[in-house]
C-alpha cells in the first residue's frame, strides 16, 4: 500500500530556534509606546523654555534676584556678620553715650560760658574803673601848675588882681604878662595838655570864664587871657 507522506512543521524535530526570546531581537524592534516617541519633543520644549528664561532673567537684570541653594548660607553668613557689626555699633554707641554723660557732668561742674562772660566783663569793669581812676587823679587840680594871666584889656592892673584872685584860691605858681602876637576874640582860659584841663577848668571857674579850650604852643601849661 502506497502512502503519501506529507512533511508540515511538527515532521521536524524541535530545536533551540524553535523557542526564541520574547520581543523583539537585532534589527528588528517592536512598536515603542507614545510616551517615548513624545519624550524627544518635551526634552526640545523644555530646553527651549529654560533659555528662554535664562536669556529673559540676563536682559533684564533679575538673575541677580535669583536665590541659589547656596545663597542661604552665604546670606545666613552676611546675616551674622551685619548682626554683629550692629551689636557693636550698638556697644559703641553706649559707650560714646556714657562718654557723653560724663562730659555733660564735667561740664556741669565747670562754669558756663555765660558765667565766663560775666567774670571776664566784672574784671575789664573792674580795669576800666582802674584806669578811670588813675585819668581822673591825672586830670585832677594841681594848684602848683604854673598859670600865666595876659592882660588884653585897657584896665591897669586887672591882670594882677585876676592873679590875686587864683593866689587867694591856693595857686603857688601865677604870673602876669602883656598880650604878644595875635589876641583872641574873647576872654579864654587855654590849657595845653589833657592832664592840665581839670586845673585850666578850676582856674576858669575861680576867675568866672566860660571859654576853656586847648592851645598848643603854649610858653606856660595854662594861659588866661583877659578882654573884659
Amino acid at each position: 500500500m502506497a502512502k503519501q507522506d506529507k512533511e508540515t512543521y511538527d515532521s521536524y524535530e524541535k530545536d533551540v530556534y524553535d523557542n526564541p526570546p520574547a520581543g523583539p531581537m537585532g534589527v528588528h524592534r517592536g512598536a515603542r509606546s507614545a510616551a517615548s516617541r513624545a519624550m524627544p519633543y518635551v526634552i526640545v520644549i523644555i530646553v527651549a523654555l529654560l533659555a528662554g528664561l535664562l536669556f529673559w532673567s540676563i536682559y533684564s537684570g533679575e538673575i541677580n534676584n535669583l536665590k541659589m541653594p547656596w545663597s542661604s548660607q552665604e546670606s545666613s553668613t552676611t546675616s551674622s556678620a551685619e548682626k554683629s557689626k550692629s551689636g557693636k555699633s550698638k556697644s559703641k554707641s553706649q559707650s560714646d553715650s556714657a562718654s557723653g554723660n560724663k562730659t555733660d557732668a564735667s561740664n556741669a561742674d565747670s562754669p558756663t560760658d555765660s558765667q565766663q562772660n560775666d567774670q571776664n566783663a566784672d574784671q575789664n569793669a573792674g580795669q576800666n574803673a582802674e584806669q578811670t581812676d588813675n585819668a581822673t587823679a591825672q586830670q585832677a587840680v594841681n594848684t602848683g601848675t604854673e598859670v600865666r594871666v595876659v592882660n588884653a584889656t585897657n584896665i591897669t592892673g586887672y591882670a594882677q588882681s585876676k592873679a590875686d584872685v587864683l593866689t587867694q584860691a591856693g595857686y603857688t605858681s601865677v604870673s602876669v604878662s602883656n598880650p604878644t602876637g595875635n589876641v583872641p576874640s574873647q576872654t579864654v582860659v587855654w590849657y595845653q595838655n589833657e592832664t592840665d584841663k581839670a586845673t585850666a577848668e578850676n582856674v576858669a571857674q575861680t576867675l568866672g570864664i566860660s571859654n576853656v579850650q586847648q592851645s598848643d604852643g603854649l610858653v606856660t601849661p595854662i594861659v588866661v587871657v583877659l578882654l573884659d
